[in-house]
Formats: structure tokens, sequence, C-alpha cells
């Protein structure tokens, strides 16, 4: 069976007019999907029970379940951790903004990166998500927070540019006019450096926000952190940023987990300036998530600032990322880790 989540409009009439069913009705089924969020197909009050019954025997409706849920004290963050009808587990986390409800979700269970201070490669890659199980996690949390999620961060579990088809189709359909219509300027799609795959993306000029994960000025720091530079060491990663910025118009933001004594220092920060230099770009400053089965320390305060005020003062937009959800762990990785399966 299928995920009928995952399908968009123009493959349901195609799909239907192979059952012998009228077009008109894959608008009606995309709606009762992705806007009332309806879990079986019987739901579907205005759809005949034969087609009904067409339905139930070729594809399932793709549903989150909660499994844990923490709430943050400090912010009212929301950390989930959800199963999928197969039983695995991915992390996905609600965030309160002025602006409204920011989501950050999951593209895989598990991931392949190992990047060293993340704790998501630690527990091994199991699969990639559909595009209807990311849906339904956005879905899930509006459901029980009683909440419209205006903004979507692909940053959750998982390199979203390993799973591109799926993740391609998730874009489609969670911005449809017809589905939750989350525009792509309110999507930022996270990487690790997958250089290859930034080239792809930049032909479809999307006008989301790609987020690279960039965590260092060079090869040598990168090498110790990020197992995927020595497939695309840093010179390749920035060369295609610049494309990707040049083609789509688009500013690329840059994360850097500033790691004491590692990462932070003052040279680290004029390598970096170099690096990007006359690229439409930003830097997130971020202390780094210490996951106790690293010896990751955060930079002092005062590092950071410094590391900032430098780039800004040598042309290099950065900020120090606010973090939510500080006292339940809102990074992801740590939750899925204590679920025993």
């Amino acid at each position: 069976m299928r995920d009928i989540k995952s399908l968009d409009i123009k493959a349901l009439e195609a799909e239907l007019s192979n059952l012998g069913e009228s077009k008109f009705r894959a608008k009606q089924i995309f709606t009762w999907i992705h806007q009332k969020n309806v879990q079986t197909f019987d739901e579907m009050l205005n759809i005949s029970k034969e087609l009904r019954k067409k339905l139930k025997e070729i594809y399932y409706i793709s549903h989150s379940s909660i499994e844990k849920k923490l709430i943050s004290c400090y912010d009212s963050t929301v950390k989930y951790l959800f199963s999928f009808d197969d039983g695995e587990c991915v992390e996905a986390v609600l965030m309160s903004y002025r602006h409204g409800y920011s989501a950050c979700i999951s593209t895989q269970a598990g991931c392949k990166m190992g990047c060293t201070f993340c704790a998501t490669g630690r527990g091994g890659f199991r699969r990639n998500l559909t595009a209807g199980e990311m849906i339904s996690q956005l879905q899930a949390m509006e459901s029980d927070q009683n909440v419209r999620i205006s903004n979507i961060v692909l940053m959750g579990m998982g390199e979203p540019l390993d799973n591109y088809d799926n993740v391609i189709r998730f874009l489609s359909l969670v911005s449809s006019s017809d589905g939750m219509n989350i525009g792509m300027r309110h999507i930022t799609l996270s990487t690790c450096g997958l250089a290859d795959k930034i080239a792809e993306l930049a032909k479809l000029r999307l006008q989301l926000t790609l987020s690279v994960s960039l965590h260092a000025p060079n090869d040598e720091i990168r090498n110790k952190t990020m197992p995927v530079n020595r497939r695309f060491p840093v010179d390749e990663l920035l060369r295609q940023c610049r494309a990707y910025a040049k083609t789509t118009g688009r500013r690329v933001s840059f994360e850097y987990a500033m790691i004491s004594g590692l990462n932070d220092t003052h040279e680290c920060a004029c390598e970096l300036v170099s690096r990007l230099k006359g690229m439409l770009c930003h830097v997130n400053l971020i202390p780094v998530n210490e996951v106790k089965e690293t010896h990751y320390r955060k930079s002092s305060k005062q590092s950071l600032r410094e590391f900032c005020d430098y780039l800004n003062s040598h042309g290099i937009p950065a900020t120090i990322r606010r973090t939510l959800g500080s006292d339940i762990n809102a990074s992801c990785g740590q939750l899925r880790g204590e679920h025993k399966f």
C-alpha cells in the first residue's frame, strides 16, 4: 500500500482516472487530507462508499502519533517524539515567536551523516520519511496545540538533501494553496553540505531559505566534526553556495555551532570572513548542544559576542541564535535516543 498523503493533485487525478473515476474527485480528496486532516477514508463524506472502498485497498493515510511530549517552562517550546505505523520514531519541535508558530520537523528516521556533535547520528539511520509523513508531523502539532503553523524548518532528524525526492515532493504539497498553503519564503531547508544536491536544488529556483551547517572555516577543523567534508570539502561547498545565491537571488544562511577551543578563536573568525566575503549570506552563531556522549563544550558568552562582532564589523552579517527549549533538550536526537523500540 502507498501513502496517499504524498500524492499531489495531478498525481491523484491520474490515479483516479486509471480507476475509472472522475478527475475532480482528486481535489476533494486532497482537501480532506491536507486541510481537514482526516485520519480515515470514511471521514470523506462527499466521496462515494464505492470509491472509499477502492482507496482503502490501494492506499493508506499516513499519520503521526505522539509518543512523548515535553513543554518548556521557559518559553512554551514543545518537543515531540512521533511514531509512524511501522513503529519508527522521529522528533519535531514547535516554537512560538511574535510572528507566529514555527515548526522544526524531521525528514529521516535517524541520519547517515555522522556529525560528531549531533545526537541524532548516534542512533544510526533507519529509513527515509515519505512526504506525507513530513506533512503529518505538522498536522499533529497543529491539532495538539490548536494553532496554525506559519513557518517550517527542515532541521530535525536526518539530512533533507539525502532524501531529496521526498523532500521536494513535500515542499510542493505543503505550499499548495489547496493544502496547508505555507509559502516557500516561510520554509528553511537545512543541509550538512551535500554540494551536488545544492546544485540540483538551485536549478529549481525555489524561494526557500537554504541553511548550510558549516561549523568550521577550513577542512582541517571541519573534517574532525563532519565526515561529509571529506566528500565535499569547504571550497567545493562554498562554491556551490555562491552559485545557489546567484541563481536564486536568495541569501544563504550558514549555521556555525560554537565549540570552545575548536572553532571559536579569533583566527577562525578571520578565516571565515575571508571565505564568505562577497557572498549573499548570513551567519547564525549557535552555542553547541552539549551532548553527554561528546567532550564538546559551549563557547563562552564573551567568545560568542566577540566572534559575532568581528564578522559584522567586516561585512559578514551575523547573529547569535536565541536558544529555545533549553530545559527540554529541544535540539534533535536526544528524546528518540531515550525511546525503547
